[in-house]
């Protein structure tokens, strides 16, 4: 398991991840989403749906890792998005997607969909 799963694991038993569209939705429009990730297999329509909300509301979106992966990270079943609510774990997930987009180029993993 990498890093990134880790991180993630420790901000939803630490209370500062949510998951699910709803809840992520929430967080964004609220202004507590610190950062988005969507999964690389989550449905088009989601991931426009989440690319505009966050664009709209300025909160940073990452695509990285499946479904299955993100939602054994937290825990729970299949993720296909989820919202990071603490700025430090934000921070720390942010930095090792970034190592891994240079690593690999984003072709399979981290992937910023900032603007």
């Amino acid at each position: 398991m990498n890093k990134i799963y880790s991180l993630l694991g420790l901000a939803v038993r630490s209370r500062n991840a949510v998951s699910g569209s709803f809840a992520t939705e929430k967080a964004v429009k609220s202004g507590r989403a610190a950062m988005v990730i969507v999964s690389k297999d989550a449905s088009d329509n989601t991931v426009k749906m989440f690319r505009n909300m966050c664009s709209f509301y300025g909160a940073p979106i990452f695509r990285y890792g499946k479904k299955e992966e993100l939602g054994h990270a937290m825990g729970k079943e299949e993720r296909a998005v989820l919202a990071v609510t603490d700025e430090g774990f934000a921070r720390s997930i942010k930095k090792q997607l970034e190592a891994v987009e240079q690593e690999d180029g984003g072709s399979e993993h981290g992937e910023n969909e900032s603007t």
